[in-house]
């Protein structure tokens, strides 16, 4: 039997992946329908971290030990009223009558277990309850829950530089504190003048307080610095610090003679001191910016002993000079690059420094020149966590309002301690600001749903650091106590 077929015969090639698997694009139309039936939905799916790491961390067992208040709630207790404000400012609603767009998210209201939040009258009348020491009692809690972040995150450094700075907050309206002071951007209006200090290397608030319009005292701001040594971790053993001229005074210097701090800050003009500058023995500056600089010993009237004095001298005639070239030949002026603390003479303008520190001159122009960076963290902390959004005319509530507002921008700083790579090397240590990380971690969609009493979230597979999450949930989740002290769940350590 003859078979009569083709010669060669082909197989069948076989399907390939992507024209199995290949989808269908969606396509939205003016026309699209749309209804409101979802259901526990939520735009704030990354508040997820910032629970863990504060259940882990014992935040809830701090508050109800610390926060001493008389008024019964019946809303919500105590606890749940202070973590739902910090949460709120945390998302980025820095008011409280902005509390009611997220009164019933359920992650928010998962968190805190409750059905809905208070309306804003509700969240007043717990402000306005509490007693005048609870700004003193909050400081508390973030200093153990420095501590412990500390312990988890394996952060042992020994050596801290702290930069202390002022910034105004113009207030409009009658509200109690408020002065006609130092406001260089509303000059004449009513403003505060608050105290921050802030740790160089890991970006955390240590502390601080709202103040009236009203320059600060030496007597206040040697109170301050006292605060702020006492509120670094054990594990610290040297500490530098920065301050501009607004802390140039004998009672400042004494604190941290006292504390045994390295210091350098920048001198006010005065008489006394424009004629040393007159009579030292000035040198070309090669490695700064200045045209000259110097370095003498002077002991300023009412100070208890002299200090090292640099100085930096620029000739005004050449920089003016300078200045209309760059016009000329529209370029940008590089000498207003900078702020600088001048004082301004007739023939040059100095910048002066008082300090404690060995090295060059450049060595430690170049380590103050790093406190700019205070200045970042002070403007991340006003327009980001609602530092300056000042929602009373009673000075008691707007100071509780200050350091609720500053837990909530340290929850940011230390969610980074946990989330960054595994570096020992402090100068490696990247910051990612409040604004960047809700965008990054906090605003992740998120579905919420519950079956046979358990519960879990749902993220989106498009999310694009599910990786980063992932390690983040895992170290936070790793945390442990052993005795008084907490585990590190990172390695190797941060110094």
């Amino acid at each position: 039997m003859v078979k009569r077929g083709k010669k060669h015969i082909q197989k069948t090639p076989a399907r390939q992946a992507f024209e199995a698997t290949d989808p269908e694009a969606n396509k939205i139309r003016a026309s699209t329908p749309y209804d409101f039936a979802g259901k526990n939905l939520t735009p704030y799916g990354g508040l997820l971290p910032v629970a863990t790491m504060l259940e882990k961390l014992g935040f809830q067992e701090l508050v109800e030990s610390t926060i001493t208040s008389n008024r019964i709630t019946r809303v919500m207790n105590l606890y749940k009223f202070a973590l739902g404000i910090v949460l709120g400012f945390y998302v980025g609603f820095q008011r409280l009558n902005q509390m009611r767009f997220i009164a019933r998210d359920p992650v928010l209201t998962g968190i805190m277990g409750v059905d809905a939040l208070p309306p804003q009258s509700t969240l007043w009348r717990f402000l306005a309850g509490l007693h005048l020491n609870v700004p003193g009692q909050i400081l508390k809690i973030v200093k153990t829950l420095r501590q412990r972040v500390w312990e988890a995150a394996n952060v042992k450094l020994e050596t801290v530089t702290l930069d202390t700075d002022t910034t105004v907050h113009t207030v409009y309206g009658k509200q109690m504190g408020a002065r006609k002071g130092y406001n260089p951007k509303n000059k004449g209006k009513l403003s505060y003048q608050p105290i921050l200090t802030f740790m160089a290397e890991t970006r955390e608030y240590i502390y601080g307080d709202l103040h009236s319009g009203d320059r600060h005292s030496g007597k206040e701001i040697a109170a301050h610095i006292d605060k702020v040594v006492e509120s670094l971790p054990a594990c610290v053993r040297k500490i530098y610090a920065r301050v501009d001229s607004g802390f140039y005074c004998w009672e400042a210097i004494e604190a941290y003679e006292k504390w045994r701090c390295q210091f350098i800050a920048c001198a006010r003009k005065t008489s006394r001191l424009v004629e040393q500058l007159e009579k030292a023995e000035w040198k070309r500056s090669r490695k700064t910016d200045a045209d000259e600089e110097c370095e003498f010993v002077y002991q300023p009237e009412g100070w208890g002993k002299a200090y090292r004095f640099l100085a930096l001298r620029y000739d005004k005639a050449a920089r003016d000079e300078q200045k209309k070239k760059n016009k000329k030949n529209k370029k940008p002026d590089t000498n207003d690059a900078e702020q600088y603390q001048l004082f301004d003479t007739a023939p040059y303008e100095y910048r002066v420094f008082v300090t404690n520190m060995t090295g060059t001159i450049d060595q430690l122009v170049w380590f103050y020149r790093q406190r700019a960076g205070a200045e970042n963290l002070i403007k991340e902390a006003n327009n980001d966590a609602g530092l300056k959004a000042h929602p009373s005319n009673r000075f008691d509530m707007n100071r509780i309002h200050f350091q609720l507002a500053m837990v909530a921008y340290n929850l940011n700083a230390w969610l980074m301690l946990f989330n960054r790579e595994p570096v020992a090397d402090v100068a490696k240590l990247e910051h990612t600001t409040l604004a960047i990380a809700r965008l990054r971690f906090l605003f992740i969609a998120a579905k919420i749903w519950s079956h046979a009493g358990r519960t879990r979230i749902h993220y989106s597979d498009q999310y694009q650091e599910q990786g980063i999450f992932q390690r983040l949930m895992d170290r936070l989740r790793a945390i442990t106590v052993h005795g008084n002290a907490f585990g590190a769940v990172m390695h190797p350590a941060l110094k």
